[in-house]
């Protein structure tokens, strides 16, 4: 995709967000030279506001290569949302559904037309209590190994100051103005991978070096040390689970 084709939609959105953006917050950028200058490329990025979408899309938007999300359809039912979320060609998500592998061919096709996908590989907002990356989802993995496109990891920290993640009041904190940090890292080398057959371990040992790619970004970010192992959100269910029978037994 040119840098200079961002399409009509697209441009509207940017003029209807960037001015509050602007306004409303203060901006540290880092690695913009990191973000490939023609063909498709995969972005994978840390989620940890529901206001992601807008810091990360503001910083992807000035670098030229626009992205496409990936998309809960739910969204795309709502007149003016979904208008805008067809119109610069974000990608609906069925989940648990028939048409569930419809994104990932529609990503596929995608960066093979030369675009950039934005995966957030953990699939919903961290459950982390410290909001560091938690275990990924294979879905980004996936698309990366079938299309060989680079993997660009990206960290974003600061709107969750702002929106914190499953707040109980869905209230922007826009006071003291926050800084949304937005830092992309170099392509993750899966090379190693390329020539396996993408086996859940495969897979799952691609979405690893993804993962520990967007947190040593983060840690430089926040200019700290993330824990030695990601959250893992399922597991931490289960042993909540164990814990809760045994008090029961007792």
């Amino acid at each position: 995709m040119s840098r200079h084709r961002i399409g009509f939609w697209y441009r509207l959105a940017a003029v209807i967000a960037k001015p509050p953006l602007v306004v409303l917050f203060k901006r540290e950028w880092r690695g913009m030279e990191h973000i490939p200058a023609d063909g498709g490329f995969i972005t994978a990025v840390n989620h940890n506001s529901y206001l992601d979408p807008l810091s990360y899309g503001h910083f992807q938007y000035n670098t030229g290569r626009v992205p496409r999300f990936l998309a809960k359809a739910g969204l795309f039912r709502a007149p003016f949302v979904g208008m805008m979320l067809r119109g610069t060609g974000q990608i609906p998500v069925y989940r648990e559904t028939t048409n569930a592998l419809d994104a990932f061919r529609a990503a596929v096709g995608a960066i093979e037309r030369g675009e950039c996908v934005c995966f957030y590989p953990e699939g919903t907002l961290t459950r982390d209590p410290d909001m560091w990356p938690m275990a990924g989802k294979t879905g980004a993995a996936r698309v990366a190994l079938m299309t060989r496109a680079p993997v660009i990891p990206v960290a974003q920290w600061g709107a969750n100051e702002a929106m914190p993640p499953y707040a109980t009041e869905k209230k922007v904190r826009l006071l003291p103005r926050k800084t949304l940090r937005v830092q992309a890292g170099p392509p993750v080398d899966l090379s190693r991978f390329y020539d396996k057959e993408p086996t859940p371990e495969v897979l799952r040992e691609a979405t690893e070096a993804i993962m520990r790619a967007i947190t040593a970004q983060l840690q430089e970010v926040r200019g700290q040390q993330a824990p030695d192992e990601p959250y893992d959100h399922r597991k931490a269910r289960a042993e909540q689970r164990r814990k809760a029978q045994g008090e029961g037994l007792t």
